[in-house]
């Protein structure tokens, strides 16, 4: 579907990844409405846009709360008259600790934003866009669904959520003119560690990309956007940004049990701290 002229809404829209989406899209000739918890973020997020303000909404949501998400289509087709594709990119990660150390209330919020706030934002516009006789949705998952990061379990097991719903959504979607992608991000350059209320620790992956190493580039949030919206354009099924997020989905097909371990070599020192 091209997204030119088309409506879309982006959760996780006034930062980081989310933002470079609202602006790739608007500077592609789309509308957008862009949802997120930060309500500052989306003040400097129109203030960002000059050249296309009209096209452009902004809504503070909280994903997590089903009542105010169901409210959210009609107040976006108020504005836009209708709505073509959901961009589900809001995320947070979890404090780096093995879940036997993680607090229950923060396993409870890493699922509520990562997989119910992608359900419940899906069930409120899934309506709007079967009317709709070309739709997109996008969830984007994480490398994390594609190997046990230790130190991430929950993350991962939330978005190993999205990914499985995404790829049952789509399945139940094929007779319709709504289609749907699952992203896998790899490791890219935002703030999603802030975000989350995360200490920022010194990964062994980063440690390497300082020392010079290209076998785990870290994209860019600007990059990253062009690659998922490309997808978007062509259908694509599955999108894997970056090299990393390639080289850990080849890994887990060929080897699921050596990609796992060489994971957990990589997290060791940090997990033993």
């Amino acid at each position: 579907m091209k997204v030119k002229n088309k409506v879309f809404v982006v959760t996780g829209g006034a930062s980081g990844l989310g933002r470079e989406l609202v602006l790739r899209l608007l500077d592609m000739g789309a509308s957008v409405a862009a949802v997120d918890i930060n309500a500052a973020a989306l003040e400097e997020l129109t203030r960002q846009v000059t050249h296309a303000r009209a096209r452009l909404s902004t809504h503070v949501v909280n994903i997590t709360d089903l009542p105010a998400v169901r409210e959210l289509p009609e107040k976006v087709i108020s504005l836009h008259e209708t709505v073509d594709g959901l961009i589900n990119n809001a995320g947070i990660i979890q404090p780096f600790v093995k879940v036997n150390e993680l607090e229950e209330a923060v396993i409870d919020r890493v699922l509520k934003v990562n997989f119910y706030g992608t359900l419940y934002m899906t069930k409120s516009f899934l309506p709007y866009l079967l009317k709709r006789p070309a739709a997109h949705i996008v969830n984007i998952s994480s490398m994390g669904a594609l190997v046990p990061v230790p130190g991430q379990t929950m993350y991962g097991a939330s978005k190993a959520a999205v990914k499985l719903f995404t790829e049952g959504l789509r399945s139940e979607l094929l007779n319709t003119g709504v289609r749907v992608t699952i992203v896998f991000p790899g490791a890219m350059a935002t703030d999603i560690v802030k975000n989350s209320n995360v200490a920022q620790p010194s990964l062994p992956m980063q440690d390497a990309q300082a020392q010079g190493s290209r076998s785990m580039k870290v994209l860019s949030p600007k990059e990253a956007a062009r690659i998922i919206i490309d997808g978007i354009e062509q259908d694509r099924y599955r999108i894997l940004v970056g090299s990393d997020a390639r080289m850990m989905d080849w890994l887990s097909r060929l080897n699921p049990r050596w990609a796992a371990e060489l994971i957990y070599r990589q997290m060791q020192r940090l997990l033993s701290r």
